[in-house]
């Protein structure tokens, strides 16, 4: 069985339709789908998600895109709901956090020591509670690196990574694996490919960042969870392995890395 270790399966994108998208993952192998929060508003609908589709759990987290909006005491109200969430099996993450240099506006000076603040504060959570963490990494690799190293959690996956090779080592260096999906099926992208045909595979976990990020022959429609098996098939054929290998690999990989998913009901 596969697993899509990043996919914001609440997304208004799907129209409602969460219930029938996971199930529609489940009937092609795809035997669990991580949901990560961005925001405190969005807390509620991930947990729910992650209790109402047999298929699915949940990570918590304030995403950067979000931070702008962010207050001291969605913090205090963050910290709170992971309290409460480690009672509940289908809970497994810190996430999605990190940092976003791509955007202008986050990357002006105020908003970029704002997002540090927050994803520092939140590193802190996940070593508080010994989780690992969802990383948002998009033109900030280095960045990300160095508040990692600084505060470390229980490992994480650093979130379509597009680095270089030096960067995913320090990933790989700090128990970190790499999640790579859609981005991986278009010929033009050359350094995710060679990354993706040449890093470790122990190193690699599959995510489809659904509804974004959409493979191919998707592109630019709505990415759906259940595009994980081809993605993966399209990954074997690069690295020039069975298909069956990557699917063993990744999956233990993404338990590895994710312990909590071992708990989750019907995760199996």
């Amino acid at each position: 069985m596969w697993i899509d270790t990043h996919c914001h399966l609440d997304a208004r994108e799907f129209g409602g339709e969460w219930l029938r998208v996971a199930a529609d993952a489940a009937a092609r192998g795809v035997s669990m789908i991580v949901i990560p929060a961005v925001t405190v508003d969005n807390f509620a609908a991930v947990a729910q998600l992650g209790a109402a589709a047999p298929n699915a759990c949940y990570a918590l987290g304030i995403h950067p895109i979000c931070v702008p909006q962010a207050s001291e005491n969605d913090l205090a109200t963050m910290r709170a709901c992971v309290a409460a969430a480690m009672a509940d099996p289908n809970f497994v993450a810190i996430g999605e956090v990190g940092l976003d240099f791509f955007l202008p506006h986050l990357a002006e000076p105020a908003m970029r020591e704002k997002q540090v603040y927050f994803f520092r504060e939140q590193l802190k959570i996940a070593r508080e509670f010994g989780l690992p963490i969802l990383t948002h990494v998009r033109k900030s690799q280095d960045q990300v690196l160095k508040h990692v190293r600084q505060i470390p959690p229980a490992g994480g996956i650093a979130h379509a990574f597009n680095g270089s090779f030096q960067q995913a080592q320090g990933y790989i260096e700090v128990g970190f694996k790499l999640g790579f999906g859609g981005n991986l099926t278009f010929t033009r992208a050359l350094q995710i490919r060679r990354l993706a045909e040449q890093l470790p595979l122990s190193s690699i976990v599959m995510e489809t960042d659904a509804p974004d990020i959409a493979p191919q022959w998707l592109h630019p429609g709505v990415n759906t969870p259940d595009q994980v098996p081809a993605i993966g098939a399209v990954l074997a054929e690069l690295r020039g392995v069975a298909v069956e290998e990557v699917r063993a690999v990744t999956t233990a990989n993404a338990r590895a890395v994710l312990p909590r998913l071992g708990s989750v009901p019907n995760g199996d």
